[in-house]
């Protein structure tokens, strides 16, 4: 762990005392984080910028035919699965709200699940006795391996949701489950670069989502010639 943390922040390991020097590799490190998460953001753009867009176009069908959406993870991931949910529901400005929710968000039934049946279902019971065929599932997840996703994505693929997966590394389970609609690997070991890039994936999604219902809007608004 100390290895890791120094390769992190090299700069709290310095044995200088020269305030100087430590500012400088402050900067240096910052830059070099910087210089990684932008390298990381462009490699899944132009690998997967084309299937994002299609995922969104996805989005933006199920939701307009009332679909709602339920975002789900694990620790860190939890939160994002929260800023989701907010993102989705509360846009805030002229963007349009839509129905989602974090099945992080309600701790009683999550450590009731937890306690009493086990921690693998906690995110598949909530989709059994909530979601139904059309909805869409939201997974995320830096390792690609978390038992309670791979259960929910089952549970969501049976009741013929659409499911949308954000993984790294390899992807882990969730690339070899071959059931999951639309899956974005973050190619990277580092979870915190595979996080920052998921949250631009996840907006991204939302950004292309608001831009489809739009013109699918317009279009329903189309008379014709």
């Amino acid at each position: 762990m100390t290895d890791d943390m120094e390769a992190l922040y090299p700069f709290l390991y310095s044995q200088s005392t020269d305030l100087d020097a430590v500012m400088s590799s402050v900067r240096q490190s910052t830059v070099e984080k910087i210089d990684e998460i932008v390298t990381l953001r462009r490699t899944v753009l132009m690998r997967d910028g084309d299937r994002i867009a299609a995922c969104a176009e996805a989005m933006a069908e199920a939701f307009a035919a009332g679909a709602r959406l339920f975002a789900f993870g694990n620790g860190g991931s939890s939160t994002d699965a929260q800023d989701v949910a907010t993102l989705f529901m509360n846009p805030g400005g002229a963007a349009r709200p839509l129905p989602a929710f974090a099945l992080t968000a309600d701790v009683a039934v999550v450590t009731a699940l937890a306690n009493d049946i086990g921690f693998e279902v906690v995110f598949a019971r909530q989709l059994a006795a909530s979601a139904f065929a059309g909805d869409i599932a939201l997974g995320l997840s830096t390792s690609g391996n978390s038992r309670n996703l791979i259960a929910a994505f089952e549970e969501a693929d049976r009741r013929g949701m659409l499911t949308v997966g954000l993984a790294g590394y390899g992807g882990g389970q969730m690339a070899e489950l071959g059931t999951i609609d639309h899956l974005f690997v973050v190619p990277s070991a580092s979870v915190h670069r595979i996080q920052e890039a998921q949250t631009t994936v996840y907006h991204a999604l939302w950004e292309l989502t608001q831009q489809a219902l739009t013109r699918t809007e317009a279009g329903d608004g189309d008379d014709g010639p």
